[in-house]
């Protein structure tokens, strides 16, 4: 582990409320923009390696400039693989409720590529009266609190992960426009990657699960087995312990490590709106127990698979 990854947040003004006890935290009393001082920089930065997700309320001046140049104070702005940026914008992913876009199922995101982004900045723009919340857990505290027996046996295991996966499966309801958009938009290219289940975090030290709907197989076990140890790992990832609950406004900000958490949406608001939009910071290939890297098996435009 780095050294102060977790000493007590150096706040700088801010005021840092945790919500649960292993993952959350609200922050109040900054607004967010593309120059925050380095200091209050900082402050964000350790509360977010220490909560895993944080959150700002009343955020409405941000828009997609805006969001774009706060998220590069973290890094290289990267986006989606697959789906592209809204209009007028470089990496702002437009998720419109109305669209199917729901994201209704655990996942980390963009694991179906080596080096998914480490961290996802979302905003809402449009937010339900009722219903929309966000959950995430902390896949850090998943494995720490795994019988000895399993974290060395999870420790061995590689999974393979793909943005083509069940995606009828994973929805309770599914129009014809968003598996279309499914079809053509999101698995335009086709992308095989394999991940160790335990990785290393670059700057914690903890060790943390990689799963999620992108996880398709467990590497060198058949499909009944790996099935079996998938749901096996999942559940312990997603154990009300290990999540916290976000009730957005429009304005709102949420902030998290994507190399520590997983996250789903609540599909429970009909047909009334709902758009978030998020940008995401270019990550690095994880890297297991005994050192080894993960890699991009296959990427192949669908159109070359006919």
């Amino acid at each position: 582990m780095t050294s102060n990854a977790f000493e007590t947040p150096q706040t700088f003004g801010l005021q840092i409320h945790p919500i649960g006890g292993r993952i959350g935290a609200e922050i109040q009393g900054v607004r967010l923009s593309g120059d925050l001082q380095p200091a209050t920089l900082q402050a964000i930065r350790q509360a977010l390696l220490r909560y895993k997700v944080i959150f700002f309320r009343d955020q409405t001046h941000l828009d997609e400039a805006e969001q774009e140049a706060f998220g590069r104070l973290f890094g290289g702005l990267v986006p989606h693989p697959t789906v592209p940026s809204l209009k007028g914008t470089e990496n702002v992913l437009d998720i419109d409720g109305s669209r199917g876009e729901r994201a209704s199922s655990w996942h980390t995101d963009v694991t179906f590529v080596a080096d998914y982004p480490k961290i996802s900045i979302l905003r809402g723009v449009v937010v339900p009266e009722a219903g929309g919340d966000t959950l995430w857990a902390n896949t850090a505290a998943a494995y720490a609190h795994l019988p000895e027996a399993l974290r060395e046996f999870a420790e061995k295991l590689w999974v393979l992960h793909s943005n083509v996966y069940d995606y009828v499966g994973n929805r309770q309801i599914v129009s014809a426009e968003a598996q279309k958009r499914y079809n053509e938009v999101f698995t335009s290219t086709k992308y095989e990657t394999e991940h160790p289940l335990v990785h290393v975090h670059p700057e914690t030290g903890e060790r943390a699960l990689i799963l999620g709907h992108f996880a398709q197989k467990v590497v060198g076990y058949g499909s009944t087995d790996s099935a079996h140890l998938l749901a096996l790992f999942q559940e312990h990832i997603i154990r009300p312990e290990n999540t916290v609950r976000w009730r957005w406004s429009a304005g709102d900000v949420a902030i998290w490590d994507n190399r520590a958490t997983q996250h789903r949406a609540i599909d429970d608001y009909g047909d009334a709106p709902r758009v978030v939009r998020r940008v995401t910071i270019a990550g690095e290939p994880p890297v297991s127990v005994d050192r080894r890297q993960s890699v991009t098996r296959r990427k192949i435009p669908v159109a070359n698979l006919a």
